[in-house]
């Protein structure tokens, strides 16, 4: 049943673009009659479980999403450098869906200080739920439209930047690329 429920929940995050594990093994579990289950499949089984539909049943659509994602991060890293930019998130790792934005985590002295540098380049975007579960939390989040993806701006202060965060998905230290890996991820493709 634990493996049912990990493709199961691989297939409704590729597909129908669920974003949050939780919420698509809870999801699978009651799909399958289990929805008490305490078999449930870990995070990280759910993400070996995406990895593996994704390469049998999207592998072209994959390759050409990571490029689309990556390359308009890639842009948008060059124009915030000040910002310390870093590419987080599925674009990074790999798993990014048909829904998927590109994660950027940026780190500045206020928020308010990439609200400014943005709204003076005409770039619009609007603020995004923040999640809070600990100090080092994003003071803001923004997302904008590139007219290509949606970009998340995950905003911290400067004094985070060397902190490792976990990834809220699996547990493990979070992977975060700068712009010339990411330039780099790119030429490979």
């Amino acid at each position: 049943m634990r493996r049912d429920i990990a493709s199961l929940a691989a297939r409704l995050m590729a597909e129908d673009g669920i974003g949050d594990y939780g919420l698509a093994k809870r999801k699978a579990a009651r799909n399958l009659g289990a929805p008490d289950s305490e078999a449930l499949p870990t995070n990280q089984e759910i993400e070996e479980a995406l990895r593996a539909y994704q390469a049998l049943f999207q592998e072209e659509e994959l390759r050409e999403r990571l490029a689309v994602l990556r390359r308009s991060a890639l842009s948008l890293m060059r124009l915030l450098e000040e910002f310390h930019p870093y590419l987080t998130g599925p674009a990074l790792d790999g798993t990014a869906g048909r829904y998927a934005e590109a994660e950027l985590d940026l780190y500045a002295d206020s928020a308010k200080d990439v609200e400014i540098f943005l709204l003076n380049r005409g770039l619009n975007f609007e603020h995004a739920d923040i999640h809070r579960t600990g100090p080092d939390s994003p003071e803001a989040r923004l997302r904008l439209d590139d007219g290509e993806v949606m970009l998340l701006l995950s905003i911290y202060p400067h004094t985070l930047e060397r902190t490792r965060r976990r990834n809220p998905r699996t547990g493990q230290v979070a992977a975060r690329a700068r712009a010339d890996a990411v330039a780099a991820m790119l030429e490979m493709s």
